[in-house]
């Protein structure tokens, strides 16, 4: 089946300047849109719930959309019920999303809760479709230290993108405002867990491998390619539950993950 058959949609939302905090387009997103119009051209689907009002979502229409489709809730309501209902009704084939939404709870979840109730499979970290035959896509996936992994899944399916996607094209004005945003009426849902939770800031993780310094090009490009190795390591046998302990405490201490 050629790309440009496939019904593809792609999910998007309102993502936030890291710095400013300015509604804009979500990177991941777009990268997804971008993936999205070069495997569909014109036929791709663009959907959003929340706000059709949203000005932020027009820089999704200036990558050359023509319209976006909005489920039409409240920034309370839970999104799940509504995209699953209105994916199985469009027949999609592909659904493409980011990995993590920049506002909001951005937890990460809604891909797998997505694919759960769907029953579809869920490629993680996607960076390409090759080529799709016989309802059967040949995929890669995103590794770290910039490996890929080719899988073959049978459609219809659910993939998350990230940075190794290719990235997104420049949003331009005119098609940003010519575009229209589509509102749709659908039965709102209260998000219970939501509403009891409170959310923070979330803080990095501690690094738990050591900072390479190299000096050239070629030493920094070496370190980030090369795999990690065991040959600082040790091998302890034979020892108490303290003295393994201890041992332990201490490589803890040495990475940096414990202070």
């Amino acid at each position: 089946m050629p790309h440009d058959e496939l019904n593809i949609i792609t999910l998007v939302s309102v993502g936030a300047h890291p710095t400013s905090g300015r509604a804009r387009r979500a990177e991941q997103d777009a990268r997804a849109v971008e993936l999205g119009l070069r495997l569909g051209g014109d036929r791709l689907q663009v959907l959003h719930a929340g706000n059709p009002r949203e000005e932020a979502l027009r820089a999704y229409l200036g990558m050359g959309l023509a319209e976006i489709a909005v489920l039409e809730q409240p920034a309370q309501a839970d999104a799940l019920p509504a995209l699953a209902e209105y994916l199985a009704e469009a027949g999609a084939q592909l659904v493409l999303t980011g990995s993590q939404a920049e506002t909001g709870e951005g937890s990460g979840m809604l891909p797998f809760l997505l694919a759960e109730r769907l029953g579809w499979p869920l490629v993680v970290g996607l960076a390409e479709v090759e080529k799709v035959e016989n309802g059967v896509a040949q995929v890669l996936q995103a590794l770290p230290r910039g490996q890929r992994r080719r899988l073959r899944v049978r459609l219809p399916f659910l993939a998350s993108v990230d940075n190794a996607a290719p990235a997104a094209r420049q949003s331009a004005f005119g098609p940003a405002r010519r575009g229209t945003l589509e509102a749709c009426d659908v039965e709102v849902v209260e998000d219970t867990l939501l509403a009891e939770a409170r959310l923070q800031p979330a803080r990095p993780r501690p690094k738990r491998l050591k900072v390479i310094k190299a000096k050239t090009g070629a030493e920094r490009m070496k370190a980030a390619t090369a795999k990690a190795s065991g040959g600082g390591g040790k091998v302890l046998k034979d020892l108490s539950p303290a003295e393994g302990a201890e041992a332990i405490f201490k490589l803890l201490m040495e990475e940096g993950v414990l202070r």
